[in-house]
């Protein structure tokens, strides 16, 4: 079983590429990352609200915990043991400012795709 279950924007470039990347590090299972534009998404986690988890990342805990933003990016990358690279995002004087920066990324992430050149799987559509 998996420590942290993630909700992702499959559609978003840069989130994917952040995910592939995870999964590769993932030599334990400790991830078990999941698609919110899954056909199927809503049958199997109907707990997770996906307008929600598309405007914020969410992740599940395996005692059922929920975490979201950069709690659930720092937590997953601590599990693949690169904890190190994300873990000054948690310190207390930079949280508010890292979780802002955050909060305007997830908002505008398939337009910040584009700009490193990076088309969204979906249409002009996206959310």
């Amino acid at each position: 079983m998996s420590q942290l279950r993630v909700f992702y924007d499959g559609q978003c470039p840069l989130c994917l590429t952040e995910i592939n990347h995870l999964r590769r590090l993932d030599k334990t299972s400790a991830l078990d990352l999941q698609d919110i534009n899954a056909a199927d998404f809503a049958q199997r986690f109907p707990h997770i609200d996906v307008v929600a988890a598309d405007k914020m990342l969410h992740g599940e805990r395996a005692d059922g915990t929920m975490i979201y933003g950069l709690d659930v990016t720092c937590e997953a990358w601590q599990l693949v043991g690169k904890g190190h690279w994300f873990a000054f995002l948690r310190w207390p004087l930079i949280r508010p400012v890292a979780d802002l920066v955050y909060r305007f990324f997830a908002r505008h992430r398939h337009r910040i795709s584009a700009l490193f050149g990076r088309r969204s799987v979906c249409d002009d559509n996206c959310r």
